[in-house]
């Protein structure tokens, strides 16, 4: 597996810290982000991901912990819009360049309004999607907002 992903090279093209740790994915799962949490020994709260949303017809990403479910009417007003609902998954990956269970907020073909759910940034340091599956980066959270240009809100349900 290459550590080296279009999300991880955008990290060290701007100069941010992190650091990446590799899993066995696995496909049958349920919950990716669960087994993932599970799998590098860290708390479903500590290990985000990556959801891929429309927001009035207009492609947008929020990052939440795995063991919680996103609130699309939280989500939808933390972005001044009025609905949002999950993007197909053939749409993520195409809009993305990432396949689903390997989707990351970084080095997406292009860049979206994003919100990271506001109880990451009470972590020292979280997980998220490094760019392909079996891998993820380990960030502080305030360094992923500031790269991402992204909002912190309550978006969970």
């Amino acid at each position: 597996m290459s550590k080296s992903t279009r999300a991880t090279q955008m990290l060290e093209k701007a100069g941010i810290a992190f650091t990446t740790v590799t899993y066995v994915y696995d496909p049958g799962a349920e919950r990716i982000g669960l087994q993932a949490a599970e799998a590098i020994g860290e708390p479903p709260h500590r290990v985000l991901k990556t959801l891929m949303v429309e927001l009035d017809g207009k492609p947008a990403c929020a990052v939440v912990p795995s063991d919680r479910e996103v609130s699309m009417k939280k989500l939808a007003a933390a972005l001044g819009g009025k609905h949002a609902e999950m993007m197909k998954p053939a749409q993520a990956e195409k809009l993305t360049g990432f396949v689903v269970g390997g989707i990351s907020p970084f080095g997406q073909k292009k860049q979206v309004p994003t919100v990271i759910e506001i109880a990451a940034f009470e972590e020292a340091y979280v997980y998220m999607n490094g760019g392909q599956r079996g891998l993820q980066i380990r960030i502080d959270p305030k360094a992923a907002k500031a790269v991402l240009n992204a909002i912190a809100a309550a978006v969970v349900a």
